[in-house]
């Protein structure tokens, strides 16, 4: 008992101390997954923990649970309108990515380490793919607004590359270890199992999962688990049959996370939390296992690697599977220097060291220092480029908190939450009224305001006052008008009106009547044109909230767009003079 409660005192006290470290980590702007790593290695054997660890095979477990506790709520939070933006770019990245990172990634690795040239191959394989946990930790707490374009291409590319890089390590290591059972049809038949059936169990087990979320009647702590279990069921089963399991249950989280039910809500809150602790204990147990005094012998060879992936390799790999989908030069560099290596890279540096193959504690080292190097370089910079880079999209006008009330069967009740701002239209006006301004009559209405953190008990008289906190119940396509009521006035234009201008203009009005009201000239082929279809065809390919034409003295900028991807409303924005 005493060896047992020391383990768990042990795990507690490094899953506590990182967790509280997340304050320190975030002052310095660096992503908590570099600060748990930090904490296993400090606990480590040339750490002050001293603690000798060198268990591949528990690491493994852990890891490969913790990605799939990862993946799965990656795939709970993922909108499938991500999937009719970015789905082709993302699936080449995903395969073809992999593959043209590795390439010119392992010439380089076999001449700077003068290894040979299938150990040097294993190790850009290895290093290969992008991280799920490491992107969707950064992009969705980082606090950078990416155009969705963007993000999704990055959060598709990282849910979906695992088989690729999976195919890719095995096949090297049986290349050194077994070079006469290796076949190019025999890898080809892996590849397509490994995808096949990835997505086929993923299809099917999603579909059953979100049945039965809709249809069993569970104590509210029970559906998270419900999904947690079903999720591990698909993963490890697609597993044994040959597949993907880390495709298989993102793409089963996804199924459920876009069949919205009366759970959804209680499993995406707990499917939080756990998502956090796959990722403090997977990253600090991987701490744990690297002894850093190691990483230091391969310090140079380590810089260098990461520096060649991530200013050569990667770049080359992302313009030319992106190439044949017309995405901006600098939505190409920032997906270039977005390609975050994390846990993956870790995991899947395990298993030469697990097979036996020679000098693999070398290519573990070396992977694990590129990990850090990608964590602290790229991880850290994510909002700072975007910003540099111009792919960041100002945040919109919206509620301050939402909670989805399901009140019977299909239908749910949408309550909103908005924050009086100073000098704003709700200053001074009692709620109903405001409600009374916005949809049909009734549409809208007030059922709590808190003053102080307080309720405040509504009278006729009752007037709203800067800092009241108002919910509404209102339909989700009003939440945004009724947001601009409520902002704060400050003199000058918000960050959304400068980005998108202080107009918006019905993207069906036609582009020659726009022209004669500014007084610029447009070709008689352009005029005809409506606003939307010309947006289009000078964008050459479909849009996202961001994208931005100029047509004569003006700017015109997608504002916002239905949930079939057509734009809805385009904002109309006069640059001043020496204004880009």
């Amino acid at each position: 008992m005493v060896a047992i409660n020391g383990y768990l005192l042990l795990a507690g006290l490094l899953l506590f101390a990182s967790v509280l470290g997340s304050t320190v980590s975030t002052r310095l702007g660096l992503p908590l997954l570099l600060l748990f790593l930090v904490v296993g290695m400090l606990a480590g054997e040339d750490g002050p923990g001293g603690i000798l660890f060198s268990d591949f095979t528990t690491a493994t477990l852990v890891g490969q649970l913790a990605l799939a506790v990862i993946l799965l709520d990656g795939g709970l939070r993922t909108r499938t309108e991500t999937f009719r933006v970015a789905l082709r770019p993302a699936a080449v990245l995903a395969s073809w990515g992999v593959v043209a990172t590795a390439l010119p990634l392992g010439l380089f690795a076999t001449w700077l380490l003068d290894v040979d040239w299938r150990l040097g191959m294993l190790l850009a394989a290895i290093v290969g793919s992008t991280d799920a946990a490491a992107v969707f930790a950064l992009l969705r707490n980082s606090g950078v607004r990416l155009n969705q374009r963007v993000k999704a291409t990055l959060e598709i590319e990282s849910g979906a590359n695992d088989p690729m890089a999976i195919l890719m390590v095995t096949m090297l290591v049986e290349m050194l270890l077994h070079p006469e059972q290796s076949s190019p049809l025999r890898f080809a038949l892996m590849l397509v199992s490994q995808m096949g059936l990835g997505a086929l169990a993923g299809l099917a087990g999603g579909w059953v999962l979100a049945r039965l979320l809709r249809r069993l009647k569970l104590a509210e702590g029970l559906y998270a688990l419900l999904i947690l279990s079903g999720g591990l069921l698909i993963f490890a089963a697609t597993n044994l049959l040959n597949g993907s399991g880390f495709l298989a249950i993102y793409i089963a989280g996804l199924i459920v996370g876009n069949r919205r039910s009366h759970a959804t809500e209680h499993v995406l809150r707990v499917m939080d939390g756990l998502a956090w602790l796959a990722q403090a204990g997977m990253f600090v147990v991987l701490g744990l296992l690297v002894t850093p005094s190691h990483l230091l012998d391969h310090a140079w060879e380590a810089l260098a690697m990461a520096v060649f992936l991530i200013l050569v390799a990667r770049p080359f790999a992302v313009a030319t599977g992106l190439l044949p989908f017309r995405y901006r030069p600098r939505e190409v560099a920032y997906i270039s220097w977005v390609g975050l290596r994390g846990a993956v890279p870790i995991v899947l540096a395990i298993v030469p060291v697990m097979m036996g193959v020679p000098d693999s504690l070398l290519l573990f080292d070396v992977a694990f220092a590129v990990v850090l190097l990608s964590l602290l370089v790229q991880g850290a910079t994510v909002p700072s480029a975007a910003r540099v880079l111009g792919v960041e999209v100002p945040p919109r006008d919206e509620p301050v908190d939402r909670r989805e009330v399901w009140v019977g069967g299909d239908a749910a009740l949408e309550l909103l939450e908005y924050l009086v701002g100073a000098g704003s239209s709700a200053e001074g006006r009692h709620p109903d009224d405001i409600a009374a301004d916005f949809g049909e009559p009734g549409e809208v209405r007030c059922v709590a305001v808190t003053r102080a953190q307080r309720l405040v008990r509504l009278q006729p008289a009752s007037r709203l006052a800067e800092g009241d906190a108002v919910w509404f119940a209102a339909p989700e396509a009003l939440a945004e008008p009724i947001a601009r009521a409520f902002g704060a006035v400050s003199g000058g234009l918000s960050a959304h009106a400068g980005f998108f201008g202080e107009f918006v203009v019905d993207p069906s009005c036609r582009a020659g009547d726009l022209a004669l009201n500014y007084g610029f000239e447009l070709s008689a082929e352009d005029a005809e044109l409506d606003l939307k279809t010309l947006m289009l065809f000078r964008l050459g390919r479909g849009a996202v909230v961001g994208d931005r034409v100029s047509v004569g003295a003006i700017q015109l900028t997608v504002r916002r767009m239905d949930a079939a991807g057509n734009v809805v409303a385009v904002g109309l924005k006069v640059p001043h003079a020496g204004e880009h």
